[in-house]
Parts: structure tokens; C-alpha cells; sequence
């Protein structure tokens, strides 16, 4: 095999990799975001530079709807 084609094949190895650790972590961050009792669609925005700073701090400082649902019971349907 030449360099050429091994490092053709490393880049293919090394790409399904880094898509497979992509799908991983959106995942999880739906999990995350779903069971604080937001939209998982919101996991999305970790794929975007700086933005998903901010989504982030706004994950961990905000207020969120399932303590707001825990704490009025009556507001479960």
C-alpha cells in the first residue's frame, strides 16, 4: 500500500471517528436537555461555536421547567 492510500485510509478512519463522537455527545446533550425539561432540539446548538458556550451557561445557571413543574404538582396533565 503506498502512503498515498494509507493516508487516504486514515483519514477516513479518523472522520467515521470524529462523527461517531459528534453523534455521541448530541445525543447525550439531548438526554440533558430533555430531562431538565427542555426541548432536546436545543442539544443542536452545541454544534455551534460560541453559541454553544452560552447555551451551555444558560443550561446550567437558568431556572428549569421541571423544577418549576416539581415544585406545582398541579401542573402535571
Amino acid at each position: 500500500m503506498s502512503n498515498d492510500a494509507a493516508a487516504g485510509t486514515m483519514m477516513i478512519v479518523v472522520g467515521v471517528v470524529y462523527l461517531a463522537m459528534i453523534i455521541l455527545f448530541i445525543v447525550a446533550y439531548w438526554k440533558i436537555w430533555s430531562k431538565a425539561g427542555f426541548n432536546g432540539a436545543w442539544s443542536l446548538l452545541m454544534l455551534v461555536p460560541l453559541v454553544n458556550l452560552i447555551a451551555f451557561l444558560y443550561l446550567a445557571f437558568a431556572e428549569w421547567p421541571i423544577h418549576k413543574r416539581l415544585a406545582n404538582p398541579s401542573t402535571f396533565n
